[in-house]
């Protein structure tokens, strides 16, 4: 059959994936944000993943909607929504039923269903399909099928773009999991790995940033003991990453929309089959103990200076999750700001990536509009935290000449200030 595809949501997963496709087929992209289908329909990407020329490149095969009657004659519908934790760290499955209700709304016989978003095994097939059946009327795997290949979108990552990275695929027959698989072998110049069933590849997916979170968790708890220590955590980290098994990561701050979240999909659901996941858990309280911890690091590097706490004017260097690109979602050096307002303190942020209106919204009385080292203002303390590309070429005399009394307490929390008064 001649494909048309619905990519259902269009962020940082669901663009590239769009983009990838119109490069071979007629797509669709669909979102229920407005604003940004009207911004994609006048080439602006957001989220800075695509250029306007790689917008300009596809535009000829790709159109932007609202409207689910925009998306009625597609057969491929493809969610990538996002899957967020609630405040108590339980899987908020919201994005995907919403977005399920609205693919049954317009599913035909013979349609295609392939979810990207990251879930627990069993979520497409006890969850999502239910759905789908119950909206459109028709039956799974007579009417209609399923499928599942995890995104491994890197945001800000221009080298490890959709198309160069191996997908897993997955449908709910044999012979549905063959055309998922030479769906996406179509455009991923990487190759494909087709799993066994959905629960595989759904498995296999959320395990991927959970054994990155239980390893940054170990990097992190070690360099809590060394720096009791007086020991260097990134000279021991050289020294050790000598040897050629040893795998060299860095201690670190982790927010994100995967790895500080995936790994609750996964315990959440070994929870209610009565498995307790202790090392998952533990990752999970080491790492999100980091923000507090830089904190109270920083505290003590302003007392042992003889500066003042309450009132002491902080700046933070860096808002979103990770370096190089404008995502902000479920980052922790929110958390380092909260403990430092805590305190007393008085906390200026500063990030040249971030869109500054949604930012402001998280981060109502702490974002700066211009570069704080072009200004007058001077600081107590200036916490590197994020390692954007624009602070890498700081140098002493600039943390000097924005520092109180000239003396520049520097909290290092990503390796990037040459002479910093504390490093993580």
């Amino acid at each position: 059959m001649d494909q048309k595809i619905a990519i259902v949501g269009l962020g940082y997963v669901g663009l590239p994936l769009a983009a990838a496709f119109a490069e071979k087929y007629q797509v669709v992209g669909f979102d229920i944000n407005m604003q940004r289908v009207e911004e994609l329909n006048s080439g602006f990407d957001r989220t800075q993943e695509l250029s306007k020329e790689q917008l300009a490149d596809v535009k000829n095969n790709i159109s932007y909607t609202t409207d689910l009657d925009g998306i009625k004659a597609c057969n491929i519908y493809i969610v990538t929504v996002p899957t967020p934790i609630d405040n108590s760290n339980r899987p908020d499955l919201t994005p995907l039923v919403k977005s399920s209700e609205s693919v049954g709304n317009v599913l035909k016989k013979d349609d295609i269903v392939i979810y990207e978003s990251t879930v627990y095994p069993g979520v497409t097939e006890e969850v999502c399909v239910p759905i789908l059946e119950k909206v459109s009327g028709l039956t799974f795997n007579k009417d209609f099928f399923a499928g599942y290949s995890p995104e491994r979108i890197n945001p800000g990552d221009k080298e490890h773009t959709v198309k160069k990275i191996l997908k897993v695929t997955s449908g709910s027959t044999p012979e549905i999991a063959k055309k998922v698989d030479a769906l996406y072998n179509s455009i991923i110049t990487a190759g494909t790995h087709m799993a066994s069933s959905i629960k595989v590849a759904e498995a296999s997916k959320v395990i991927e940033n959970t054994q990155r979170d239980v390893n940054i968790a170990l990097i992190n708890e070690l360099a809590l003991i060394f720096n009791t220590m007086g020991i260097d955590t990134n000279e021991v980290i050289e020294a050790a990453g000598t040897k050629w098994n040893f795998i060299k990561l860095r201690p670190g701050l982790v927010g994100g929309h995967c790895i500080g979240v995936d790994p609750y999909y996964l315990t959440f659901k070994a929870e209610e089959l009565g498995y307790k996941p202790n090392l998952i858990l533990g990752a999970r309280q080491i790492n999100n103990g980091m923000a507090k911890y830089l904190a109270e690091r920083t505290v003590k590097e302003l007392i042992a200076h003889d500066k003042k706490i309450r009132k002491a004017n902080i700046l933070v260097l860096g808002i979103t999750f990770k370096e190089n690109c404008p995502d902000i979602r479920n980052t922790k050096v929110s958390d380092i700001i909260s403990e430092l307002k805590d305190y007393g303190c008085i906390v200026d942020a500063y990030d040249p990536w971030i869109d500054l209106e949604e930012a402001k919204h998280h981060f109502p009385h702490a974002c700066l509009e211009h570069d704080p080292f072009k200004a007058d203002k001077k600081y107590d303390a200036v916490i590197a935290a994020v390692a954007h590309h624009q602070f890498l070429n700081l140098t002493e005399s600039d943390y000097q000449r924005i520092s109180t009394d000239g003396e520049a307490v520097i909290i290092d929390v990503k390796g990037v200030v040459k002479n910093p008064s504390w490093r993580l």
